[in-house]
């Protein structure tokens, strides 16, 4: 019997060991990137020429984020922003009451499946099919070459992907809260703020996450919609490190990391609502 049971934890042991070895494998695997791009923003250009397999430079550096600096990369971290949270901000304004519409109330003729269908089929749509008719819309309307034209743009898929997910959020909210507010006497406008908003906080944090850096990362579109540098967003200037004339990956690396820590930043700091909103938002 003691042999038996030696024998079942000794098992269970190596089980667990071989457990932890592919978990911290996994993870190594997925930080050498970050690893990578780290060293090399802090990597002097000759000691990198020297030691291109480096994973950390003998003598760091901060010249290639002076550099970086001084070219004005600044100003693209702005317009970055605030095309983001505006992005974010009228994208949650305009899914909140659609999601809440089609969760509470009653469309005729199924109303409402036909725009859940038209609505999942713009989410699925690749962004480059609707892309030539939003620039000729633009165009018409004068928003080319603005942040609000690149925000209003950005909504064909932000949009979409905040109504799919605050739906769930709403439909875990019993439906008795409304009642009992109708017959309070509770108009609709109160309802959405003053029940169903604070209810749905977590959900709109968590939706508001993957807009944001869905905004933040966004390429093709602020490439068509702006021409001016100094109205370029983040990934604009990233790509602009990329030339015919060769790639200075200090440089490059260094504006990769001004690039991710933002949503880095913010995604670590709203890490609790984001679980919380994930798990329902309600005991």
């Amino acid at each position: 019997m003691s042999s038996a049971t030696s024998s079942l934890a000794f098992h269970r042991s190596g089980q667990l060991t071989l457990l932890w070895t592919l978990r911290i494998t996994a993870l190594a695997l997925l930080l050498l990137p970050c690893v990578w791009m780290l060293g090399v923003a802090f990597t002097p250009t000759l000691e990198r020429l020297d030691h291109p397999l480096a994973l950390w430079p003998q003598t760091p550096t901060l010249q290639h984020f002076q550099t970086v600096w001084e070219s004005g990369i600044g100003r693209q971290v702005l317009n970055s922003l605030l095309v983001s949270c505006g992005t974010t901000l009228l994208s949650l304004t305009l899914a909140f009451p659609a999601a809440y519409a089609l969760v509470r109330l009653r469309f005729p003729a199924r109303l409402d499946v036909v725009f859940l269908m038209l609505v999942l089929a713009v989410k699925l749509m690749p962004p480059i099919t609707v892309a030539v008719p939003l620039f000729s819309l633009a165009k018409t309307l004068h928003l080319l070459d603005s942040e609000v034209g690149l925000m209003l743009a950005y909504q064909v898929y932000t949009l979409p992907l905040s109504i799919w997910m605050l739906l769930s959020f709403v439909r875990e909210i019993p439906v008795d809260y409304d009642e009992a507010a109708c017959i309070d006497g509770a108009g609709l406008f109160r309802r959405l703020v003053d029940i169903m908003l604070p209810l749905c906080a977590p959900g709109l944090v968590a939706t508001a996450i993957f807009v944001l850096i869905a905004a933040w990362n966004e390429f093709l579109l602020a490439l068509l919609f702006v021409s001016s540098p100094s109205k370029f967003t983040l990934p604009l200037a990233v790509a602009g490190y990329v030339t015919e004339n060769g790639i200075d990956w200090g440089d490059l690396m260094s504006v990769g990391m001004i690039a991710s820590l933002p949503t880095l930043a913010v995604a670590g700091y709203v890490q609790r609502y984001l679980l919380h909103g994930f798990s329902g938002g309600l005991k």
